[in-house]
């Protein structure tokens, strides 16, 4: 089956985009949870950001190896559904973890599960989806995970309440086994597209050696779309990590936490849903820098003291619109620059990318953090996406 002879036909999307809502919903149930379950077995603002790195730290040995092996098999759902049973596994030991370390090892868990999800979904898009749908196809994809981190979010923040001290250690491993149930449920979707058929190759493919990672890094605006990714995500990543701590600080209750992230995803979805419109009266790179300028601007008036309930709502609802335009249009740009036969390798090494950044940058965050307080993380993120935003010029 080829792309042409798939990409009229949306049945296997659409499956792929119920378990994209399913897993996105566990995983933004479990990622405030992190920092919250930190907080109640005693951690401070240095050690969320630890255990926040240690959920990209396995995937970013992984990924590439993971996207080349999507690129030789010609079966590859099953991959994005084992994903998704190992991502309950680390919502489940997070809600048995008592320690930091436990804390860590069940978040790098975490992290592979959603890997695996991430790159064998991409690699599907960018094997059935027709080059005219891409974008498209794409958009639907991360507007399917922005609805994952808009209820994802309420529901951390319904079971939360105004939980704290020994309660909300209970209240944390209850929410975590929802998450982890929610997540094992994101293989259901996925049971109707064992039956797409691998895509023939031509002979040229089938004796082509396979692209370096070099050789991609080479292609030109590949590094400018991998540094946007890498911005754009880590910025929702250390935003979710920190704003339960900032808002702490400020007498907002976790409740309200949940709809501020909310806020910012549904922002995101709307967005990712009109931006075909938008790409019909903009080209992608001037998306791109309002993206990456945008938001950084926003995280940097979160971090201000003066940011009240009302005015951080006002501010992640303009900058959650900005945030979540720029991935879909990095995904498509680096699978239309990458040759076919090694597209699910370049998206894996933009994966790759990407924790990388989730490794390094909630790490140097963090050590921001423990200097000046929770907001000097989220400055040291608008720093790294306005640096994105002068490369992508």
């Amino acid at each position: 089956m080829t792309s042409e002879e798939t990409g009229g036909r949306t049945g296997w999307l659409l499956g792929l985009l119920g378990s994209v809502v399913l897993t996105h919903t566990a995983l933004n149930l479990v990622r405030p949870l992190i920092s919250y379950r930190t907080i109640a077995v005693g951690g401070d603002a240095f050690e969320v950001g630890l255990v926040t790195a240690a959920y990209a730290l396995l995937p970013l040995v992984m990924a590439v190896s993971v996207g080349r092996f999507t690129d030789r098999s010609g079966r590859i759902a099953w991959l994005a559904g084992l994903g998704s049973l190992i991502l309950a596994v680390g919502g489940l030991s997070l809600a048995v973890s008592g320690g930091l370390f436990g804390l860590a090892l069940a978040s790098t868990v975490v992290g592979v599960g959603h890997l695996l999800c991430m790159v064998a979904a991409q690699a599907l898009i960018a094997r059935y989806s027709s080059p005219e749908h891409l974008d498209r196809d794409f958009g639907w994809f991360t507007a399917a995970a922005s609805l994952g981190q808009l209820v994802g979010p309420l529901i951390s923040g319904a079971i939360l309440d105004d939980a704290s001290g020994p309660a909300l250690l209970s209240a944390t491993s209850t929410a975590l086994v929802v998450a982890g149930v929610v997540a094992s449920l994101g293989v259901l979707p996925l049971l109707p597209l064992a039956r797409l058929r691998p895509l023939r190759r031509t002979a040229e493919q089938k004796g082509a050696p396979p692209v370096s990672t070099r050789d991609l890094l080479r292609r030109r605006r590949m590094p400018s779309a991998l540094l946007t990714s890498l911005a754009l995500l880590t910025a929702v990543d250390l935003l979710t990590a920190y704003l339960p701590l900032i808002a702490e600080t400020r007498g907002i209750s976790p409740m309200l936490v949940g709809v501020l992230l909310s806020l910012r995803a549904g922002s995101s979805l709307l967005s990712r849903l009109i931006l075909p419109w938008m790409l019909h009266r903009w080209s992608r790179k001037t998306l791109i820098i309002a993206s990456t300028s945008v938001a950084a601007a926003a995280l940097t008036l979160v971090a201000l003291p003066t940011s009240g309930f009302v005015t951080l709502a006002v501010v992640l609802v303009v900058g959650g619109f900005l945030l979540g335009v720029g991935q879909p249009l990095t995904m498509a740009e680096v699978t239309t620059l990458a040759p076919e036969g090694a597209r699910g390798a370049a998206l894996a090494l933009r994966i790759w990318g990407n924790r990388m950044g989730q490794v390094a940058i909630p790490a140097a965050a963090s050590g921001v953090a423990g200097l000046v307080g929770a907001p000097g993380a989220l400055l040291f993120s608008a720093l790294v996406l306005a640096t994105a935003a002068v490369t992508a010029r």
